[in-house]
């Protein structure tokens, strides 16, 4: 089972940027899935985004809100999953979730949680106007 531990949560003020980092268990990324979802009390789960490792390439996929805004990194060295937020908003206050899973084909990773089987507590990110 793939263990993941979120970290650098915190609050910030709107337009500020804060990274998140993802540390996991797993020795390699290859026949992995790694994605951020984000839960606000009351409202569904979210993806935010993914990189999907198939062996030969790394497939990524970010959600609409996050385009131009959010990016994630795979350290490979350290094994950690990271998600890079710049231009915060109000609306992006969260807890962001790190998820892993395995690769199962296709042309990207995917956004929804049931492709994901293992999953971390979660960081709380508070951006304030």
């Amino acid at each position: 089972e793939v263990q993941l531990v979120e970290s650098g949560g915190r609050s910030v003020q709107a337009g500020g940027s804060l990274r998140l980092s993802c540390a996991t268990s797993a020795l390699k990324f290859d026949g992995l899935n790694i994605a951020w979802f984000r839960r606000v009390p009351g409202k569904d789960r979210e993806a935010v985004g993914c990189t999907g490792f198939d062996g030969e390439f790394a497939r990524e996929t970010m959600a609409d809100f996050a385009l131009a805004r959010f990016y994630v990194h795979a350290n490979h060295n350290k094994m950690t999953f990271d998600l890079e937020m710049t231009a915060l908003k109000p609306e992006d206050t969260a807890a962001y979730v790190c998820a892993a899973g395995s690769w199962r084909g296709g042309h990207t990773c995917p956004l929804i949680a049931s492709a994901y089987d293992h999953w971390g507590q979660g960081t709380q990110v508070t951006v304030s106007s």
